[in-house]
């Protein structure tokens, strides 16, 4: 599987945190991969190990969205929207082998397949918020603010003749 993939089904078990009980998890997980037609054992260790790494977390990056969301605090957030935004907080945070930009974009994308109308610019605004103070460099490159919008193309104007100077003395 790609990471996009992998990450959605990360996702799925993060979403089911919320309705089951901590001891209930390895379990649903066990049901989970039994379920997944394409999933190899590697594919399993990632998303077992990335959910493991995210859980722990779950305090301190549910204190970061409540800091950044202006409107929703994560006791009534929408669940959907909530599981996403703690999957990419803590990409953005705590995983070095995912830049900043592609944590953001991976979930605004995530709340557009599974979420309501309004959940991809909600959730771009918390981590965009998030990541006014939290720049991590994407693979060699300059660093990304997930804040910057990029320019619409557009085509280069025409430069200007340049003007005639007077020839210099010597």
């Amino acid at each position: 599987m790609v990471r996009t993939e992998l990450r959605e089904h990360v996702f799925k078990m993060l979403f089911q945190v919320e309705f089951n009980r901590p001891d209930e998890m390895p379990e649903h997980m066990r049901l989970y991969f039994e379920s997944l037609e394409h999933a190899t054992e590697r594919d399993q260790e990632y998303i077992r190990t990335k959910y493991e790494k995210v859980i722990p977390r779950i305090p301190e990056i549910d204190t970061l969205i409540n800091e950044k969301s202006t409107d929703w605090k994560t006791k009534r957030m929408n669940k959907v929207d909530l599981a996403i935004l703690r999957l990419a907080v803590y990409e953005m945070k705590w995983d070095p082998d995912i830049p900043t930009g592609v944590a953001i974009n991976e979930a605004v994308e995530l709340a557009k397949r599974f979420s309501g109308e309004e959940s991809p610019a909600f959730v771009n605004g918390v981590l965009g918020r998030l990541a006014g103070r939290s720049e991590k460099p994407v693979s060699d490159g300059p660093k990304v603010r997930a804040e910057s919008k990029p320019k619409p193309e557009s085509k280069p104007e025409p430069k200007p003749e340049p003007e005639s100077k007077p020839e210099s003395e010597s």
